[in-house]
């Protein structure tokens, strides 16, 4: 009680109602001063500065062309194979010989290309449509490879061609041989379904991996060549690997986007 009615008395008196009052003081106005000088360069840095973007996706590796699924018409057993993994072949080329019910029937390669892998072998028994092997439509290995990038179909619009990527190969160690260079050749108009992305690359565990968050967008990567590079492909390190990557080798990469103004990420 005693502090309160001190208080009433102080605001009843009147004896300090000709002092000036003082909003702030000169070390607050300072503050205030830096506090507005600060907002206003963040904001002429969001309309006119740039912040970098990239996409980061998984991909292969291949030939343009794609591989294919060599498919056995004939339920038997395989009795020989006339052909290895790596072995280029010509259409009609045999493959295998399987034997059926009516006798001895031959499975030829559907189009030219190279074998990157054997489903079969001697002795395996196969029903009519079993994958027997899987054949990379190339009709000159040394062709030069493109990478295959497997993006989310919402990212596919932030894409254009020409967009600089690297390109991360886990059998060649980036600390020793840096990234694979290349640009954006060709963005897919709709995405690729699990069936599509087999029917491409020829195989289905592959196409299981890139399209488990979704039908994802497939994306062409065109390598930058170099003709002092031991590999034939320029590499963020001089001179790179001594020796190009193999076709069907996984790949991951980071897509280099359009710089973008801080102002957009607000914007709808």
């Amino acid at each position: 009680m005693q502090f309160r009615q001190k208080a009433l008395s102080k605001l009843q008196s009147p004896e300090e109602l000709d002092l000036p009052v003082r909003f702030a003081r000169p070390q607050g106005r300072l503050v205030l001063a830096v506090t507005l000088v600060v907002m206003a360069a963040a904001c002429c840095w969001a309309f006119t500065g740039t912040v970098p973007a990239t996409l980061d996706a998984t991909g292969v590796l291949t030939h343009p062309d794609g591989s294919y699924l060599l498919q056995s018409p004939y339920a038997g057993q395989v009795t020989a194979v006339h052909a290895h993994e790596g072995q280029q072949l010509a259409p009609g080329q045999p493959l295998l010989t399987v034997t059926t019910d009516r006798g001895e029937r031959t499975v030829r390669a559907v189009a030219a290309g190279r074998v990157t892998a054997l489903r079969t072998r001697i002795g395996s028994v196969v029903t009519t449509g079993a994958d027997v092997a899987t054949v990379e439509r190339v009709t000159n290995p040394a062709d030069p490879l493109v990478a295959v990038l497997y993006v989310p179909g919402a990212s596919g619009a932030a894409l254009t061609e020409g967009a600089a990527v690297d390109l991360t190969v886990p059998s060649l160690p980036a600390q020793q041989y840096g990234v694979l260079r290349g640009h954006v050749a060709q963005v897919g108009r709709t995405p690729s379904t699990p069936e599509q992305i087999t029917g491409f690359l020829g195989d289905a565990r592959l196409a299981g991996q890139f399209a488990r968050q979704g039908d994802p967008l497939a994306v062409v990567v065109r390598l930058e060549r170099s003709a002092t590079a031991p590999s034939g492909y320029r590499w963020s390190r001089a001179g790179g690997p001594p020796e190009a990557p193999q076709s069907t080798t996984p790949v991951t990469a980071t897509v280099h986007l359009a710089d973008r103004r801080p102002v957009d990420w607000l914007l709808p």
